[in-house]
């Protein structure tokens, strides 16, 4: 049985008093996740008995610590529906992401001086890498408006410096994408990259309708599975991305260290990004040849304790059961959007049901700034986001500057959100609105 207060036990962060001694109601799970006491307890074990750095060394400290970071790729990529030589390691998905965003970048440069007869970028990259992944003028490359700004920015920029042209499907007012919009995936896309659920109303994509789409015409996929690997089952080799990016301190993980999901095949012929030690097979004083993937987008000394601590994070979300996780983050949806509804003058951000979205709530209080909403909900104990959470376009296109946001983990409790929903009454009452004043909005902008 899914137990969040047996859950709860196991993270000692929680355990702690804040402002004047008040019990902790952490709500800002979306942003980070706190840490299981075996996450801790595998990172300390590390740097108390094997901490040496890996692939290099015969020693048994060093074969030992690149023993336990190899087991955690194989571990991730279980978790994930992916094989262990798909995985690599990065500081955060944003940085994966980007190594995407570039790998496409210096195929598309290679291609062009390979055209144009001018400089030496074609040398340094294979011929077939440029075929697959070069791009240029007339291209596009499809994201949405409901994108974190890491799976945007990257985009805008690979579109600048090719003369790709950028492409977005819009959304609903209810603040899902817009099928309607979906023909915006045409004949000249190359790269479709999609969130799996908006880290600002929680609205789960449909993925696999997306990938029939791009499959059509012959396009990559890539995933920001940010918010979804810590929250429900994901199987990327089900779902038929391309690749896939995801971060472990939203897994009850370790801060520091991502991961990127790349197809072996797609993998072999990107382009690195960051290159120097331990990613080279033979350098000469006049060129240098790369490993395979995975270790050819590793390079230099990497996070090794992180990487454990990851493992030890999906191996606690694994025996916790993904599909009782998703079953329970969708009881804390409902009862925060059922609460929320019963609160005057605060409008929901996004679907207004449990259905196809996660435990983030985005919320904007009428005649309050979200930063003050914020504020007073800290005085109780609560703590929540505030902002636009890095995804502007979402924010101007439901018609706010920014919004508080309530987002839920597996330690989550009812109790919880009783707290989050008995202070959102106490912000009312702190500026002065009166409790009758209007009713909740349920939708639209």
């Amino acid at each position: 049985m899914f137990d969040p207060d047996a859950i709860r036990a196991d993270f000692p962060l929680l355990g702690r008093t804040v402002r004047d001694g008040k019990s902790l109601v952490y709500l800002d799970s979306g942003a980070t996740a706190q840490k299981p006491q075996p996450v801790i307890d595998a990172e300390l074990a590390f740097y108390t008995q094997s901490n040496a750095a890996v692939h290099r060394g015969a020693h048994q400290l060093a074969e030992e610590a690149t023993e336990a970071y190899e087991f955690a790729r194989t571990a991730v990529a279980n978790f994930v529906g992916a094989d262990e030589d798909e995985i690599v390691w990065t500081k955060n998905a944003t940085e994966a992401l980007n190594l995407i965003a570039h790998g496409f970048l210096n195929a598309s440069l290679a291609a062009s001086a390979k055209t144009t007869g001018s400089g030496s970028a074609s040398d340094v990259v294979s011929d077939a890498a440029q075929e697959r992944y070069g791009l240029r003028a007339g291209d596009e490359i499809v994201v949405s408006e409901a994108e974190h700004h890491a799976n945007l920015v990257p985009w805008q920029q690979l579109a600048a410096k090719t003369g790709a042209t950028l492409r977005w499907i819009g959304l609903t007012d209810e603040g899902r994408l817009d099928p309607e919009t979906y023909s915006v995936i045409g004949p000249r896309t190359r790269i479709l990259a999609i969130t799996h659920a908006s880290n600002v109303t929680g609205a789960i994509t449909d993925v696999p309708e997306l990938v029939r789409r791009a499959r059509a015409v012959g396009a990559y996929v890539v995933l920001d599975a940010c918010q979804t690997a810590a929250h429900m089952p994901v199987d990327l080799h089900a779902l038929d991305v391309d690749f896939a990016a995801f971060s472990a301190h939203k897994m009850v993980g370790p801060t520091g260290v991502g991961a990127l999901f790349g197809k072996r095949e797609l993998l072999e012929d990107l382009p690195p990004f960051l290159t120097g030690g331990s990613m080279v097979e033979v350098v000469t004083m006049e060129s240098t040849s790369f490993m395979p993937p995975p270790q050819r987008f590793e390079a230099g000394t990497q996070m090794v304790a992180q990487v454990i601590g990851f493992r030890a994070a999906v191996e606690y979300l694994d025996a916790l059961g993904m599909d009782q996780v998703a079953a329970h983050e969708a009881e804390m949806a409902q009862r925060m959007i059922d609460g929320i509804a019963d609160v005057p003058g605060v409008r929901l951000l996004g679907p207004q049901d449990s259905a196809d979205r996660l435990a983030v709530v985005a919320f904007e209080v009428e005649s309050v700034h979200p930063h003050d909403v914020g504020q007073v909900l800290d005085s109780l104990g609560v703590a929540v986001r505030v902002g636009h959470h890095c995804a502007q376009p979402i924010h101007r296109r439901l018609g706010v500057h920014a919004s508080a946001r309530a987002s839920a983990g597996v330690y989550t409790t009812a109790a919880d959100v009783d707290a989050f929903i008995a202070g959102l009454h106490e912000v009312r009452r702190f500026f002065g609105l009166a409790e009758s004043a209007a009713p909740a909005v349920r939708g639209g902008v």
